[in-house]
């Protein structure tokens, strides 16, 4: 059996996108998770270090990049091979960017890197969402399927993580404002209620769809009509301070749409060129400022690659 020692990138994810609650998400550039993979000196996986979080736990069966990792040898009947492997935390846990996701997408993406590619990225996605499952207790890959496949991706069904691979508008940018306050997902999920009125779900289902359509007609006008999230901003928005003034500012500033990446507290825009997405983070660092809250900004094209080997 050929193994290769490697470094592997995951990238961090926009999910929902407004109206896709845990079945849409994206991937974007410029942030993401590291895991470097390399022959241990005993039996089983090993995490040795981890860099960038001092709280991670290096049990792999706590560890989200661990977790992955494990499962896909157990899946190949190689929990015993001799692997170790080392984390890079390049992101802080509860943005709402996917941390989770993340790690777990490039522990199983190294892996299976390190043993020569025996199973398919789409076959690694089960591997990777039980990661998912494990952070925070649902089994959803609208974070873990962008950042291992890349793109948009609409997951039709999580329990079979039946999915599909959506196009993208030329040109496409995303603006992620990430205000430095956590909010962990657990307890983002835990305010949503049950039930939802006959009215929102109509709303919802009808602007999910609209947005489908608009990315495969590269329907500006369509996407900019579609991306207003009836069901979850309304009941999380409150988690984010000035939440509704910065979708304000953003939307005057040209922005197609705006809103929680994620559980939050990171929020997104999506515009359709440069000049609106750099006014955008600079009425962001005005408004964050005054509010006396630090936040870190990223520009980014739609990440159309997902995880990769260095």
């Amino acid at each position: 059996m050929k193994t290769v020692p490697c470094k592997v990138f995951a990238p961090a994810t926009v999910a929902n996108v407004a109206v896709g609650y845990d079945i849409l998400g994206f991937a974007i550039n410029g942030i993401g998770d590291e895991v470097l993979i390399r022959k241990g000196s005993k039996p089983g996986l090993v995490i040795s270090n981890i860099r960038g979080n001092k709280t991670l736990s290096k049990d792999p069966q706590k560890n989200t990049a661990g977790y992955c990792a494990l499962k896909v040898m157990e899946h190949l009947g190689l929990e015993n091979e001799p692997i170790e492997i080392e984390l890079l935390k390049k992101m802080p846990i509860g943005t709402g960017l996917g941390s989770s996701a993340a790690s777990s997408v490039a522990g199983a993406y190294a892996v299976n890197a390190y043993l020569d590619y025996p199973l398919k990225d789409r076959e690694l996605l089960r591997f990777a969402t039980m990661g998912e499952q494990l952070a925070d207790g649902s089994f959803h890959a609208d974070n873990v399927a962008p950042s291992l496949l890349g793109g948009f991706i609409l997951i039709r069904d999580n329990t079979t993580l039946d999915h599909v691979r959506l196009p993208s508008i030329p040109g496409l940018k995303a603006v992620v404002i990430y205000p430095h306050i956590t909010v962990l997902t657990r307890d983002s999920r835990a305010i949503l209620k049950d039930h939802v009125a006959l009215e929102t779900h109509v709303a919802q289902s009808g602007n999910l769809a609209a947005f489908v359509s608009a990315l495969f007609r590269s329907d500006i006008e369509l996407l900019r009509r579609s991306l207003t999230d009836n069901l979850i901003e309304p009941q999380r928005a409150s988690l984010i301070p000035g939440f509704y003034k910065m979708k304000e500012a953003a939307l005057d500033l040209g922005a197609l749409g705006f809103s929680i990446s994620g559980a939050g507290p990171s929020m997104f825009a999506l515009c359709m060129n440069t000049f609106d997405a750099e006014n955008i983070i600079e009425k962001a660092k005005t408004i964050y400022r005054d509010q006396q809250i630090d936040i870190t900004c990223y520009l980014s094209d739609i990440n159309l690659e997902g995880a990769k080997k260095y």
